[in-house]
């Protein structure tokens, strides 16, 4: 369905939609694209949620609305994570009871694991008989937390990667086809320049914004028009089954 623009359409997606820490002016529509995903899948969110890589835990509210429990887990020197429950390092076993979680939430985390297989059969262990992954990474998106990023995954290393590890019923979804990356890469290079004192900042954002605007709510439309948009996505969100 295209995504039609009004300002007041404008004003909710910006003001309204899911709060995230990274989230802003200049890419408010990753995060739109990735919530519309989630909520697709609500219904799959069930039981005891586990969310490995939580940083400021965004998504514990939206999980504890169909969920039973929710657990953070994260580093203990990440940055982004003084909401986990459980610290632990994500590349070693987790010290969590086999078969204990219905649902895994695993969201930009599985490009800074430098054993991506052993981490997806950690989540598999953790997950009961039926439980649900619900993943997400980038594709073609910016190097980001250097030096701990290490790999991009196509679609047919993630199935093939998530079959290894147990997993079934795959299910892989581009994120936004070739304007929608293009836009935010934009967005993302001229964001470099807003620096320098508060004022100078301000009127640089604000110089930008009808930019950084009109880019997020066209792209949309303009990616229906090509009919092999998902080539050129920024990234994948993957619902599996244990």
């Amino acid at each position: 369905m295209i995504e039609q623009f009004s300002p007041v359409g404008y004003l909710v997606i910006v003001l309204l939609t899911d709060r995230h820490p990274n989230r802003g002016l200049h890419n408010w529509l990753i995060y739109k694209k990735f919530s519309s995903h989630l909520r697709a899948h609500a219904e799959r969110i069930t039981g005891a949620v586990y969310d490995l890589g939580c940083g400021d835990a965004p998504h514990r509210d939206m999980a504890l609305r169909h969920a039973d429990t929710y657990t953070g887990v994260d580093w203990e020197n990440s940055a982004h994570s003084p909401r986990a429950d459980v610290i632990a390092d994500l590349n070693e076993p987790i010290d969590l009871p086999s078969a204990s979680a219905d649902t895994v939430f695993c969201f930009s985390v599985l490009e800074h694991l430098r054993r991506p297989d052993e981490f997806l059969q950690e989540a598999a262990r953790l997950l009961r008989p039926g439980g649900v992954l619900l993943l997400q990474v980038p594709w073609q998106w910016t190097l980001h937390e250097m030096p701990y990023d290490y790999f991009r995954y196509s679609p047919t290393a993630l199935t093939d990667i998530l079959t290894d590890s147990g997993f079934r019923d795959i299910d892989i979804s581009p994120l936004g086809g070739f304007f929608t990356t293009a836009s935010l890469k934009f967005n993302y290079f001229s964001k470099r320049f807003v620096q320098g004192p508060v004022p100078l900042r301000w009127l640089i954002s604000l110089l930008l914004l009808p930019v950084w605007s009109i880019g997020q709510v066209l792209a949309p439309m303009l990616d229906h028009l090509d009919r092999n948009w998902a080539m050129e996505t920024s990234g994948y969100f993957v619902v599996a089954v244990r």
